[in-house]
């Protein structure tokens, strides 16, 4: 199928939440990725007169799936027929279509299709939705930060990372919190002479001054400021040298000093 690019709109939720309204303009089908808070959703839909079609499931923490029962009556209610997407291995009892790495996700509504990366770390089954301009990335990759491990190994997170690292340097990153202030407070911590994060620091006080949202970043940048995928620099060994002083033999043994350190900032 050929592949367009919905519209991307940010429906705010609990005190930093973002869930992703994906819209087709010309028929006004809308999926939501990882919708947590039911209520705003169904505001957003309504206030929009915006037919729901699909839900895309990133992970399994509540505070992206609470909404799904909802959302399903709601649409039931209004004889819509909803796909529910997710991870094969999170357990999630609402899903439809269970998905692993490079499955592709096929939204006929929305003329659009994303392929699926396995991301283990934040939890062991997370996913993520890809597509050549935007990646659903859930809690693994922050603007300036990552996701905790609550499940997962430093060493699997270390992976996920790079393989979102090697992504195209224009995707777009939509994660699913508005955590980018304090990520770059760590940031600075870790590499304070990184002109490029404190340039970007200074305009992300000016946004969060304005309430204005900091996401989507996009790979070009992180790459440039996120401690977290830049183990391999030179500066952040040294600055998980200097926390731990000893070596760290390996990008991964940094990744996880590094993490530790964010852990107890």
């Amino acid at each position: 199928m050929s592949n367009s690019h919905p519209q991307v709109t940010a429906i705010k939720a609990f005190n930093d939440n973002y869930i992703w309204a994906l819209t087709n303009p010309s028929n006004k089908n809308t999926a939501l990725v990882d919708p947590g808070d039911a209520a705003v959703c169904i505001e957003y839909l309504q206030a929009n007169e915006l037919t729901l079609s699909a839900i895309l499931i990133t992970h399994h923490h509540p505070d992206h799936v609470g909404g799904i029962n909802k959302l399903l009556e709601y649409a039931k209610a209004n004889d819509w027929p909803v796909t529910v997407y997710g991870p094969a291995s999170e357990g999630i009892a609402q899903l439809d279509v269970t998905l692993v790495e490079n499955d592709t996700v096929n939204l006929t509504t929305l003329n659009c299709q994303f392929s699926v990366v396995d991301l283990p770390g934040h939890t062991n089954g997370h996913i993520a939705y890809y597509n050549a301009v935007m990646l659903f990335c859930g809690d693994t990759l922050f603007s300036g930060g990552c996701g905790r491990l609550f499940e997962g190994s430093p060493e699997q997170m270390h992976q996920s990372l790079t393989k979102l690292a090697n992504l195209p340097a224009q995707t777009l990153v939509y994660c699913a919190h508005e955590y980018t202030q304090a990520n770059l407070a760590f940031a600075l911590a870790v590499e304070p002479e990184n002109c490029d994060l404190n340039n970007y620091s200074e305009l992300v006080k000016v946004k969060r001054k304005k309430n204005q949202a900091t996401i989507p970043s996009n790979i070009a940048l992180e790459l440039k400021i996120n401690p977290f995928l830049r183990c391999h620099e030179p500066s952040i060994k040294q600055a998980a040298q200097a926390y731990t002083n000893k070596n760290q033999q390996t990008d991964s043994d940094v990744f996880t000093v590094i993490r530790a350190w964010k852990d107890n900032f």
